[in-house]
């Protein structure tokens, strides 16, 4: 019986795993929204489970809710931050937070109403209810709290296992998990006087379970051969702030000078700064040069990789910018993927000497830092002899970053006839 049991278990995490991975992998086509609700539907169930379903296995007393449902959604939790950001992750988290306190309001107004029974000898347990809500938001609670501490602690590991993806996912399930066992057992044996075997039971459950569903997502990785581009993990208070909407702390940034990403001047900045720079230029009688600069194929980055690595590929790009920046040279984030630089002091043949010089550099540092190059298109417009505005020299080096683009991309197109391109 416990051997048939503990083969169920294992069907039921694969099923559960594949169904979910399924929809994660199709989350492209039909978007993200029915990986997370399917994810929120097996709530009511699990803890449902947890409570009264039990079974027999060699090591002890084990509900498929906590070991197989539980342990597997928190798991997902992490998966999903993997393969997309913080500040997507924390959606499920905080609906599922909400939702829960939800239930335990309503179903005090329910307490209010006067029942009747349409079906002999049916009628509503609001004991029931009551105990199953309370329960839902204990273990959300938890949940929360788990989804947090297993990203932070994944970013943690990463400083010392950044290849291994595999092990910091293991480590951090049993870390988790074991926290998570002693925490929902308190609740349940306050509620229903579960016994200490169902303590140590699940959590020996809950560690093979962790096994279990890391075999299966290094399985899931291999067999879809996701290309990882091995970025430097994210700082742990950065991960945090996002997880408790960092949306606040990015607000108080944008009254900064730059831009918190990049470390390069903002696109307020460049609206209100850089037209008073290229008007002194002009007024000192010296050349000015414009270069916008597009990151090619940036999307594709960001899906096929992540967010988290297109920040560091934008971070990576701005840091090649600054450490070849001239005192007379003004960087800024655009938006996006696009940089502008405005450069007193540079004429025609100096400006694409410097811009083809960016563009090599990009591609050599990205190859080193990345497993594969990330390369840039330039657009290229001098002033006076391109115009005397900030609007028309923009428009102009805009117009050849298109024609870049439009030449094979990596390439860059001034004012001279030829075209420099990789």
């Amino acid at each position: 019986m416990a051997m048939t049991n503990t083969l169920l278990l294992v069907a039921q995490a694969a099923l559960y795993f594949t169904v979910m991975m399924t929809l994660l992998q199709l989350r492209k086509r039909i978007g993200l929204g029915v990986f997370v609700c399917a994810l929120g539907v097996m709530h009511f169930l699990e803890t449902y489970l947890a409570s009264v379903f039990y079974v027999e296995l060699p090591f002890g007393i084990i509900s498929p809710g906590s070991t197989v449902l539980f342990s597997g959604k928190l798991l997902m939790i992490l998966l999903l931050y993997i393969k997309e950001d913080a500040a997507l992750v924390r959606q499920p988290i905080y609906g599922l937070l909400i939702g829960n306190f939800l239930i335990v309001g309503l179903v005090m107004v329910l307490r209010s109403h006067e029942t009747v029974s349409v079906v002999p000898g049916r009628l509503p347990d609001i004991g029931f209810v009551d105990e199953m809500g309370w329960l839902m938001v204990w273990g959300t609670v938890l949940l929360f709290l788990d989804a947090i501490a297993i990203i932070l602690l994944y970013e943690r590991l990463g400083t010392w296992l950044t290849r291994h993806v595999g092990l910091r996912f293991l480590i951090c399930g049993a870390a988790v998990l074991t926290f998570d066992q002693a925490g929902f057992f308190l609740a349940l044996h306050y509620v229903s006087g579960a016994p200490m075997e169902v303590l140590f039971g699940g959590w020996a459950a809950k560690m093979s379970a962790t096994v279990v569903y890391t075999v299966f997502f290094m399985a899931y990785l291999r067999l879809f051969k996701d290309k990882d581009l091995h970025a430097e993990p994210l700082p742990f208070r950065d991960v945090f702030h996002v997880l408790t909407y960092r949306e606040r702390y990015e607000d108080l940034l944008k009254t900064a000078n730059t831009d918190f990403l990049t470390g390069v001047s903002h696109r307020r900045q460049f609206d209100t700064q850089a037209p008073a720079l290229l008007e002194r230029a002009l007024d000192a009688r010296h050349p000015a040069s414009l270069f916008v600069l597009d990151i090619d194929h940036f999307k594709k980055v960001n899906d096929s990789y992540g967010h988290q690595a297109g920040d560091e590929v934008l971070a990576t790009i701005a840091r090649v910018l600054r450490d070849n920046q001239r005192s007379d040279d003004a960087i800024f984030r655009y938006g996006g993927e696009e940089f502008v630089i405005l450069s007193a002091r540079l004429g025609a043949e100096a400006a694409l000497s410097i811009a083809e010089r960016l563009r090599r550099t990009i591609a050599e540092v990205t190859r080193d830092a990345f497993l594969e190059p990330v390369t840039v298109s330039i657009g290229v417009a001098i002033a006076p002899q391109e115009g005397t505005t900030l609007e028309g020299l923009f428009e102009r080096a805009d117009s050849r970053l298109y024609e870049a683009k439009a030449r094979g991309r990596n390439c860059v197109v001034g004012p001279q006839p030829e075209t420099l391109c990789g």
